[in-house]
């Protein structure tokens, strides 16, 4: 029987949670430059393409401007965590398989080794409310805690933008930020804040979305 989230029947306009980890539980990201060649990806296959070439030969040329939104993301050591919306019939799977060759492209070179990155196919599981698509956020962005690490300046995660409003073509907290009347907290206990929503709120997000008990940790 096929693992939970393996088979993946998508719906345009839906809202998906994408999530893999390395083979064996290796760390698919080593140093620095690996975080930040992954985030370039994403900035690549998602921006609107310049004059002056951003997808270069270097990069497998598909371009998803507007077939797939990035609504939030985060990379661990050994998993990584993508929220998107659909808007094309195969924008996910082509999203998904540009990363994947691009980037287990640039680590096998890097690290002179050969063979598959990822452990099997990456997970895709399907948002099914508002509350479910807030929570998503807020376990995807909380995911550095984990690491003993500041979540607000944890620099691989989308969660700096969220709070600090940064705006960039190729990803769109704007999508999730609508929920809450501002995106930093004024004060304490600032209960109409997505950064209170994320550090503070005192419903575990798990125990709301079971599916995130997941296999890539």
């Amino acid at each position: 029987m096929p693992a939970k989230n393996t088979v993946k029947i998508y719906i345009e306009g839906g809202y998906y949670h994408l999530y893999n980890r390395g083979v064996e539980k290796r760390s698919i990201f080593q140093d620095d430059d690996d975080y930040k060649k992954f985030q370039n990806l994403l900035k690549v296959y998602l921006s609107t393409p310049k004059r002056s070439d951003l997808i270069t030969a270097h990069y497998n040329r598909k371009n998803l401007n507007g077939q797939v939104i990035l609504l939030a993301y985060c990379l661990m050591p050994n998993h990584f965590h993508l929220l998107v919306r659909q808007n094309s019939k195969n924008g996910i799977a082509d999203l998904v398989r540009c990363l994947n060759t691009s980037y287990v492209t640039y680590f096998n070179k890097k690290y002179d080794r050969v063979g598959t990155l990822f452990q099997s196919r990456y997970k895709a599981a399907l948002v099914e409310s508002d509350s479910y698509l807030l929570h998503l956020s807020r376990y995807i962005h909380l995911n550095p805690a984990g690491l003993n690490k500041k979540i607000e300046k944890y620099p691989y995660s989308s969660y700096l933008s969220y709070i600090e409003n940064i705006k960039t073509e190729w990803l769109k907290p704007q999508m999730i930020l609508g929920y809450f009347k501002r995106s930093k907290r004024k004060d304490i206990n600032d209960y109409f804040s997505y950064q209170d929503f994320v550090e503070d709120y005192q419903v575990d997000s798990e125990k709301c979305i079971k599916e995130l008990k997941l296999e890539s940790q």
